[in-house]
């Protein structure tokens, strides 16, 4: 995030003249003082804090993303597909629960949530995108209608009383959609698209997604 410094901080001296040469970080909203020095540490401690916490979470993405991609072997269309498979992987856990587990239901329907979610922005993002660059309008636009469909049964089972009698029927109608989505994705669309591609369009695109991955993370 940028910063601004600002110069010119007005003081005065004992004859009543003013200097305009000191930087006004030698004085902030902490000190209360003319020589401005009691905030210092604890400026400093907060401001090391916060570089701490911004660069252990950003490792933190980075490490999660960089596995994902390694563990589907690297390139963007082998990352989405592992991302199916774990999707579809929670789907059947939430069918395998029992109408009295409201809570672990509440629970992995927010897994999922995630999952789909960052999935989502993914392809939103940069996939989809780079179809309609290469005249593949027709397919993006039908995958990113379906996205919709997503984020009503997704609404639909946050909602729902987790011990009704339709809401496994209803994450079932979710998975069978999820499915189908993805394998037209992994079947059709995404080979004949990656094979169109030079090994550098595709390390692109590869990178690109990574990062919004990152963001997502």
């Amino acid at each position: 995030m940028a910063t601004r410094n600002e110069t010119g901080t007005r003081t005065r001296t004992t004859s009543g003249t003013k200097k305009t040469n000191r930087s006004s970080n030698d004085r902030s909203a902490f000190s209360f003082g003319d020589k401005g020095t009691g905030a210092a540490p604890l400026l400093g401690a907060l401001a090391a804090g916060a570089a701490i916490g911004i660069g252990a979470n950003w490792v933190r993405k980075f490490v999660q993303q960089a596995s994902e991609s390694l563990a589907a072997g690297g390139e963007w269309d082998q990352i989405l597909a592992l991302e199916h498979k774990a999707t579809l992987a929670k789907f059947d856990l939430i069918l395998a629960t029992e109408d009295d587990e409201t809570l672990k239901r509440t629970a992995l329907i927010k897994t999922l949530h995630y999952a789909l979610n960052k999935h989502a922005h993914q392809e939103e993002q940069v996939v989809y995108p780079a179809l309609r660059q290469a005249n593949e309008t027709v397919d993006a636009d039908h995958l990113e209608h379906e996205h919709g469909y997503v984020k009503t049964y997704l609404y639909r089972l946050e909602n729902m009383d987790k011990g009704s009698p339709e809401f496994l029927p209803t994450v079932r109608e979710f998975r069978d959609l999820i499915e189908e989505h993805a394998r037209m994705e992994e079947e059709q669309v995404y080979p004949r698209f990656k094979n169109s591609l030079s090994e550098e369009q595709n390390a692109k695109i590869t990178s690109l997604m990574n990062k919004e991955g990152m963001k997502m993370s």
